[in-house]
């Protein structure tokens, strides 16, 4: 069963997110902000990362940049799932290594196909 962290401010988005994937037959860990995903992510292992963008303590884009730091971590996926659309953001958020970027609302379907476009980009990109 794959594993994903869902990172976002949030109690209802996250419990939103939670709800789809878990239905979708994945297993979900849910974190508060950025340095709670952080933590999570250092002590576990994750298949995919959904993150935020806007969140206290530590941002999307820096928790991304840190996660890319750690070992076994340079190509799991990472989508950003996020209200903001503007091209400078995503931009940021392609640098920091989001591997995907879904704006808020978003349905059932847009957040499962994604897992499935993130994971055949980061497989390209690891040459497997």
């Amino acid at each position: 069963m794959r594993r994903i962290l869902t990172v976002d401010d949030s109690s209802s988005v996250r419990q939103m997110v939670s709800f789809t994937l878990r239905k979708a037959g994945y297993e979900v860990v849910e974190a508060v902000d950025g340095k709670d995903g952080l933590g999570k992510v250092g002590s576990e292992k994750f298949d995919l990362i959904v993150t935020d963008l806007n969140m206290p303590q530590m941002d999307g884009i820096q928790m991304i940049t840190a996660v890319r730091k750690l070992p076994g971590y340079s190509f799991v996926p990472i989508l950003m799932l996020t209200t903001e659309s503007q091209a400078e953001k995503k931009d940021a958020g392609r640098k920091a290594g989001a591997t995907g970027w879904i704006v808020k609302p978003f349905n059932a379907d847009q957040l499962i196909s994604s897992d499935s476009e993130a994971r055949q980009i980061s497989a390209d990109r690891s040459g497997e």
